[in-house]
């Protein structure tokens, strides 16, 4: 098994058993929740926003190991960013976990874990779901969830 694929499955154990950031946020400015139908993961992502910056951020739900662990450390890597970094760590993680680049930039070495989903293309969606109820957020879409479908 390689050095990556090693860390990847420690990290996808660790941050499964113990989520960072795992809990409700009450003085949310913006909130909304993903859901991948095929498997039935969901979870709600809420920010609390100072200004343009992240201030804090939490997630609730349930999902597999996968989604759950990418929840966990997309916000230990998006708290302190102001909108438009974590926008563009959304599109370098998305691109990686569907093969199409290295997660290179802030946070690319914690993103790069991740990079072993693009070969279950199953999975990429239980991945990128946390990512994608944060880009609705940050965007403050209306309530109804986003979906990876």
């Amino acid at each position: 098994m390689s050095d990556l694929s090693e860390l990847y499955q420690g990290v996808i154990l660790d941050h499964n058993r113990r989520p960072r950031n795992f809990g409700p946020l009450p003085d949310a400015s913006a909130e909304a929740e993903g859901y991948n139908p095929l498997c039935g993961d969901r979870f709600t992502v809420r920010v609390k926003m100072d200004g343009d910056r992240i201030e804090s951020v939490k997630f609730e739900g349930m999902g597999c190991a996968i989604s759950k662990a990418s929840a966990s450390v997309m916000t230990t890597l998006v708290a302190g960013k102001t909108r438009e970094e974590a926008r563009a760590m959304f599109d370098r993680f998305q691109q990686m976990v569907m093969g199409q680049g290295t997660g290179a930039g802030p946070g690319g070495r914690k993103l790069a874990v991740f990079s072993g989903v693009s070969e279950f293309p199953s999975r990429v969606k239980c991945a990128i779901l946390g990512w994608h109820a944060l880009r609705a957020a940050l965007e403050e879409r209306t309530p109804a969830p986003v979906s990876t479908e």
